[in-house]
Order: structure tokens, then C-alpha cells, then sequence
């Protein structure tokens, strides 16, 4: 027996994640496993302390209300969350991981009270490379290749979204679609890897111009789209616009080889209470063909 206990008390120990035992009010009351300094950090001391010692009281509310919802449901339940050595007071010298972890927390009930207290017992596993790859590939699923700047499919995931955003707080949104204009003429002249070029540093004159919530799409070919929360008709004209002196004052010396100016013209849009996706869309690209139509680089805006 004494044998059977020791051998359960040793394999209890080599768990590879670590395996909170945690009350309902909070407390750490045991902890197994995850001694693997590679993963995990040696949480040892957080034993006998609550979550609201140890932790951020927004990080330990978080925690509380997933050990509480846990108990109440009376099933497993499992989250992801992020948690780093520098979060948990106690581990700041801590040998482990420098960089924040992403754990998948599984959460099941216990079915008697410990210390008087309900409580669950918490699996805590590492699951950052996983995560980061995920992150990699989501980017790179909205990502142009080229360019850098998110991709049709990304513009229109947003465009949904803040369209959703619209229609129950009213929040203002604008759209700009741009081309580069002649830009056969570039590729024909210099060729397509000059042309890349070109695109590219377009890509990041633009980028410098937004704000960090704007959002700013390669919509196919030498064209693209700017997505403006919060930004109303005149607000988006002004952008548009500094966008098009922008892109005219460059010399494309470096990307071409010679001095050359290349413009843009712009269709802008902003979205009204009738409106639907492709109304909105489909003003801007008007007001861009009518751009093209006036002789180019310049601006034109189709509210209605």
C-alpha cells in the first residue's frame, strides 16, 4: 500500500503541466506537475495565497469568475488565455519562459468540497507555438504578399464588422478607393519587378498617412482600398487628398532607376443610413472612375 501510494505520488509530481487545485472563493490550495522550465515557471509558492495576492485584480477577477461559472455549470469547461512570469507576483526571478505564455486552461469540478470550500481543479498547457503559429497563418490569410497590406478577403471581413458597428451605434465610416494611374505603362517600360517596387513603396507612403485604425487594403492589381472608422465624408476627402500630393510629390528614382512621377485618382464614400456593403462600395469605385474620367490624379466624392 505504502509502495502504491508513493508510486502515485511520484507519477502525480512528473505531470508535464502544471495542475492548480483552486476553491471556489479563489485560493490555491495544491499544485502538481509542470516542473518543465522550458514551459512553465515554478508556481510552488502561489500555494495557500488567493488569485487576488498574486495577481492583477483584473487578471484575478477573470480567473474567479471562470472558477465560479465552472462550479455552477457542474461540467468541464475550457479556456485559452495568456500569462506571463511579470503577471504573478513571485515569479519575476522565476527560471522559465521569458516571454508570455498562452496556456489552454481545462477546468473541471470537484465533486467533494476541499478545505470546506467547492473547488476545480485547473490543467494549465502551454499551447504558444501553437498559438503563434495560428497567428501566422491568420495573418497571412489576410496579408497581400506583395504588399504587406491586408488583402480583399481582410477588407471585407472589416467593412462587415464596422457595417454591424453602424447599424446599432451609428458610428461614421468612409471608404477610399484608389488606383495607380498608367500603370501599364510602368510595368511595359520598366518591368514587372520595378513594378513591384513601386507597389510596394506606394504601400508604405500610404501606411505613414493612416491612422493605426485605418485600414488599408491592395484591392487587386495597382488598385486599393482605405477603410475609415469613425471618419465622416469631409474628414475622408481631406485624406484622400493627402494621399494623392503624397503619392505625385515621390520620385521613384530609386524603385525605377530614373527620375518618375507616378499619380493616383481616388473615389471617396461614406456610409449612409440606407446603405448596404455594396452601395457603399460600389459609390466609391463610381467615384473613381469619374476621377479617372477628369483627366486623373484627383478626388472625387460620391456621398449619395
Amino acid at each position: 500500500m505504502k509502495q502504491n501510494l508513493e508510486l502515485l505520488m511520484e507519477m502525480l509530481a512528473a505531470l508535464p503541466d502544471p495542475v492548480f487545485v483552486l476553491s471556489e472563493s479563489g485560493k490555491y490550495v495544491a499544485l502538481i506537475g509542470g516542473h518543465d522550465a522550458r514551459y512553465y515557471h515554478d508556481g510552488s509558492h502561489l500555494v495557500n495565497f488567493s488569485l487576488h495576492d498574486v495577481l492583477p485584480k483584473e487578471r484575478a477577477d477573470w480567473f474567479l469568475q471562470e472558477i465560479q461559472q465552472t462550479i455552477s455549470e457542474g461540467r468541464l469547461r475550457t479556456v485559452e488565455y495568456a500569462l506571463g512570469a511579470r503577471d504573478v507576483k513571485g515569479l519575476e526571478l522565476a527560471e522559465g519562459p521569458d516571454e508570455e505564455i498562452w496556456f489552454e486552461g481545462r477546468i473541471q469540478p470537484l465533486r467533494k468540497p476541499v478545505k470546506g470550500e467547492r473547488a476545480v481543479v485547473w490543467v494549465a498547457r502551454n499551447i504558444t507555438e501553437r498559438y503563434n503559429m495560428q497567428m501566422q497563418l491568420k495573418i497571412l490569410s489576410e496579408q497581400d504578399e506583395l504588399t504587406g497590406a491586408f488583402n480583399r478577403r481582410k477588407m471585407m471581413e472589416a467593412l462587415e464588422e464596422r457595417f454591424a458597428e453602424y447599424q446599432r451605434y451609428h458610428h461614421p465610416l468612409s471608404l477610399i478607393i484608389f488606383d495607380l494611374d498608367r500603370f501599364k505603362g510602368v510595368n511595359d517600360k520598366f518591368g514587372h519587378i520595378a513594378g513591384d517596387k513601386v507597389l510596394l513603396t506606394i504601400t508604405n507612403l500610404c501606411q505613414k498617412q493612416l491612422r493605426q485604425q485605418d485600414l488599408l487594403c491592395r484591392h487587386g492589381g495597382e488598385e486599393f482600398a482605405v477603410l475609415l472608422p469613425n471618419t465622416n465624408l469631409v474628414d475622408a476627402v481631406q485624406l484622400a487628398e493627402r494621399l494623392r500630393k503624397t503619392v505625385a510629390g515621390y520620385d521613384f528614382k530609386q524603385e525605377l532607376g530614373e527620375s518618375y512621377s507616378i499619380s493616383i485618382s481616388a473615389g471617396v464614400s461614406t456610409l449612409q443610413s440606407e446603405d448596404k456593403i455594396e452601395s457603399l462600395m460600389k459609390r466609391a469605385d463610381d467615384g473613381l472612375y469619374q476621377a479617372k474620367n477628369s483627366g486623373r490624379n484627383c478626388v472625387i466624392s460620391r456621398p449619395s
